[in-house]
């Protein structure tokens, strides 16, 4: 009996993994428009992805979440190659945080600093899953998140990890078990 459960356990976790790795979300291909835009530090494509969505006017300003504290508006602006004006009237650079979860605690905060009721996340596929829920955990239902990945091309071992810190966090959060 045990050897059953333990079976179909294995199989449920096997095939999430592969509905979680065939199923990465796609970009925003629509024009969406939001109050604002985070973008979590990270993998490449990110932060263009998010000024580029300030410039087309989808939304007011950006946070750049979890950047370096030494790190200056423009230093950032000049290592993407992007206009010194924009990071000066619409960028925002959060120093905080150090992880996913913190990312989405340092944004619900600038969210509610600036009072917007809808945020464009803009980060990897591969991470979106994770990243959506930990900043839907942080904001609650009254703001409005809109999804917008840039593709990417995960490895297996990243696919793998990412999974299995998305199974864990969601069962922490729905378990209320606070690590």
């Amino acid at each position: 009996m045990i050897g059953r459960i333990a079976s179909v356990a294995l199989l449920l976790y096997a095939l999430g993994f592969a509905l979680f790795a065939v199923t990465l979300p796609q970009p925003v291909t629509n024009r969406t428009v939001t109050d604002g835009v985070v973008v979590p530090t990270g993998a490449p494509g990110r932060i263009e992805r998010g000024l580029a969505i300030v410039q087309r006017g989808e939304a007011k300003r950006m946070l750049v979440t979890g950047v370096d504290p030494d790190v200056r508006p423009g230093e950032l602006a000049a290592a993407i190659d992007a206009p010194r004006r924009l990071f000066r009237c619409c960028v925002d650079l959060g120093k905080e945080a150090v992880d996913t979860r913190s990312n989405a605690d340092e944004t619900a905060q600038w969210v509610r600093r600036h009072r917007y009721r809808s945020v464009r996340l803009v980060t990897s596929n591969w991470h979106m899953a994770r990243a959506a829920m930990e900043l839907r955990n942080a904001l609650g239902n009254s703001v409005t998140v809109v999804r917008d990945p840039v593709a990417g091309s995960p490895g297996f071992g990243l696919l793998f990890g990412e999974y299995n810190k998305y199974l864990v966090r969601g069962i922490v959060l729905r378990t209320g078990i606070d690590l």
